[in-house]
């Protein structure tokens, strides 16, 4: 199983950005899938989930300004980003669980068994 997640840059405060997270190694169409962000010096945090069923989960710092939605037909999960600030510069994570149906503790970063490499968004004032 690989997570190959891509969109990441440079970007100016109020800007936009799109992250995708291809799956590769099963399909992904019935796992909860999750990003995370990790800033400089501090730990990785949980940002948003799409669950198995396709209920989303936000921490309340991006509710309203990132969306996370899932392309099952292209194994694909995206985090759309807009009204980006700077206090979102970090490294950006997708992940996922080993075992289908989990919708469990979607927001703890030992819920999930495989992650990406991570792609970099920085959001200049």
């Amino acid at each position: 199983v690989q997570l190959q997640a891509s969109g990441g840059g440079l970007v100016q405060a109020g800007g936009s950005l799109r992250l995708s997270c291809a799956a590769s190694g099963r399909t992904f169409n019935s796992y909860t899938m999750g990003w995370f962000r990790q800033a400089p010096g501090k730990e990785r945090i949980f940002v948003a989930a799409i669950l198995w069923d396709g209920n989303t989960h936000y921490t309340d710092s991006v509710r309203g300004r990132f969306t996370i939605s899932r392309d099952n037909a292209k194994n694909t999960v995206y985090l759309q980003m807009i009204s980006l600030k700077p206090e979102d510069t970090a490294v950006y994570y997708c992940a996922a669980p080993a075992h289908q149906f989990y919708s469990g503790s979607y927001y703890l970063t030992d819920s999930y068994d495989y992650w990406g490499q991570g792609t970099l968004v920085t959001v200049s004032s």
